[in-house]
């Protein structure tokens, strides 16, 4: 069993509830592009400015994205540390769930085997 800490474990747990909306997804999807200003992010999305900036204070917060202000221009860049976070822990639970598929495999066979 792969135990984090808490706090490791309180991290990703807001990586995946800011994850799980398609909003957040798309956002970051844009930003693998590169660092975009709030007003061209926004465009894409049928929703009032502050709507969206509660997304991007959600992704923020978790630390998938950083912002930086030059100006009035706020632009945002993809922080991608958490989503590597985020993927060696479903890394770690598919390798864990393939073991005990081979398991299981490997006992109906032998169970097969053992009723001829």
């Amino acid at each position: 069993m792969v135990r984090h800490m808490p706090n490791q474990q309180m991290h990703l747990d807001r990586v995946f509830r800011a994850l799980g909306n398609p909003t957040r997804r798309a956002v970051l999807s844009r930003l693998t592009a590169g660092p975009v200003a709030v007003s061209e992010l926004a465009r894409a999305f049928d929703m009032a400015l502050p709507s969206f900036a509660q997304h991007l204070d959600v992704l923020e917060q978790c630390g998938l994205v950083r912002s930086r202000k030059a100006g009035r221009v706020r632009t945002y860049r993809l922080v991608p540390q958490r989503l590597r976070t985020a993927e060696q822990w479903m890394a770690q639970q598919r390798a864990l769930w393939e073991r005990r598929l081979d398991q299981l495999d490997t006992y109906l066979l032998q169970l097969k085997e053992d009723t001829k």
